[in-house]
């Protein structure tokens, strides 16, 4: 299910307790360790949130960082979560972002959007501004490679965050959302992922039957998430190439963590959720460009196929295209010893014959009534275990693609490969440019080493 097409459901489900990274970064065994120990929150983090915010019908005031298709999307989708919610203030880096997505939220929600012309903030300290406007509430949904500080930043101004997929684009990344969710645990406040299909009703009891045994032990998983390509945005003649970038980051690795971070992610934490969340103990794969040719084009693959190793034997087989004119299909296929689960389908085949026939859902707007109903309670989520777990299996699958090599998990949780610089503006060196023909470089398999 693509960005774009995002409506569908939320309740919440794992609410992990993240583990703090010691200096070298977490290996499998911190994973194993923190997911023995999972609360959704602790009595005193209850009282904590109590005093940020009291139960009751006042107004949420609610900032949104990235104001593109999805950030858009996830804003609506907030305000139809809560009608005591209010949008009060939002952030781009363009300018033409902020104010074509006020107007159009302000058309669809016209009581609920309450952001002054000095309240649209532009440029690359608008999350700040955003999160120092005095809201409740932080939506983050703008370039992931982003997610991590921003979501850092929130936390530690004492904000609720809902933060959009992937929630991190590379190890270090990782470990920053690991520590700010470990502090926002501390402080009573909830962090709710992007990682949609936790919150569909559906996939929830057709989940929770395979997990109580109705396909018998799992013997292996098949992900799969093959779509057509996301759309670019022509080049102007007075645009930069770094401005260029940014406005398609889609397609540039060291902005979006290339497609298997956007994509196949959903699908790679529909599978982890049935594992518990444990990490694999290695992954393999393969992947590159296809079909995706031109100037237009960044330098993410437009395929790969990732196989995860797990320690009770299970392999699962993560499968991602984006390509046009192919067949597509996004499917999650649990073969187990007494029978199969097609789990988007809600059905169950073998000894045990069951389909969900429960009412339909947006787990979209049910992820962000998830958030508000535990800010209302004093009883806060925190989706921060499988917000790292995902993240990172998309990471090792494009690092394994990448390099043609087989990885374990705790080489690759505890590389210092980073995409990008730290710190960006409209004046940094592009990370990526175009040959002399206009043809952005790609990794090659066997070839490409992570620096």
């Amino acid at each position: 299910m693509s960005d774009a097409a995002r409506s569908a459901n939320r309740t919440s489900t794992s609410h992990a307790k993240p583990n703090i990274p010691n200096r070298s970064g977490p290996t499998r065994r911190h994973f194993l360790r923190a997911s023995a120990g999972l609360l959704a929150g602790t009595a005193a983090g209850w009282n904590l949130a109590r005093a940020a915010h009291g139960s009751g019908s006042d107004a949420l005031k609610v900032g949104l960082i990235g104001c593109g298709g999805r950030g858009s999307g996830a804003a609506a989708n907030a305000l139809n979560a809560d009608p005591g919610a209010r949008l009060v203030a939002m952030a781009d880096l363009f300018e033409d972002k902020v104010l074509g997505a006020r107007k159009r939220l302000k058309e669809m929600k016209p009581e609920q959007v309450e952001v002054d012309r000095d309240r649209c903030f532009v440029g690359f300290d608008g999350y700040r501004q955003v999160i120092d406007s005095g809201v409740d509430v932080v939506v983050i949904a703008c370039a992931s490679r982003f997610h991590p500080e921003y979501l850092k930043a929130a936390v530690e101004a004492g904000k609720h965050v809902f933060v959009e997929k992937p929630h991190a684009i590379d190890p270090p990344g990782v470990q920053t959302v690991i520590a700010a969710c470990e502090e926002a645990e501390r402080k009573g406040l909830s962090v709710v992922s992007g990682l949609c299909w936790r919150y569909h009703t559906g996939v929830q009891e057709t989940m929770k039957r395979v997990l109580d045994g109705a396909i018998g032990e799992i013997v292996a998983i098949q992900e799969t998430y093959m779509r057509s390509p996301y759309r670019l945005i022509d080049r102007q003649p007075e645009q930069s190439e770094i401005e260029y970038q940014f406005r398609n980051w889609y397609h540039f690795n060291w902005l979006c963590g290339d497609d298997i971070a956007q994509s196949l992610i959903h699908s790679l934490d529909k599978g982890s959720w049935l594992l518990g969340d444990q990490p694999p103990l290695r992954a393999y794969g393969q992947g590159g460009r296809a079909a995706s040719f031109g100037t237009k084009y960044g330098d993410v693959f437009d395929h790969h196929m990732v196989t995860y190793e797990y320690a009770n034997g299970v392999r699962m087989y993560g499968i991602g295209r984006a390509q046009t004119g192919c067949y597509n299909e996004v499917s999650d296929i649990f073969l187990g010893t007494k029978g199969r689960c097609d789990l988007l389908k809600h059905r169950i085949e073998g000894e045990t014959e069951w389909r969900y026939e429960g009412p339909a859902c947006n787990m979209y707007d049910l992820e962000h009534v998830a958030l508000f109903s535990a800010i209302r309670s004093g009883k806060p989520i925190n989706n921060g275990r499988y917000m790292a777990t995902s993240s990172m299996l998309a990471i090792l699958g494009r690092m394994v693609c990448y390099t043609g090599k087989r990885m374990t998990w705790d080489e690759a949780m505890q590389s210092s490969h980073r995409l990008g610089p730290q710190r960006c503006s409209f004046d940094i060196e592009p990370p990526v440019k175009p040959d002399e023909k206009g043809i952005y470089p790609v990794p090659v398999p066997g070839m490409t080493t992570l620096g």
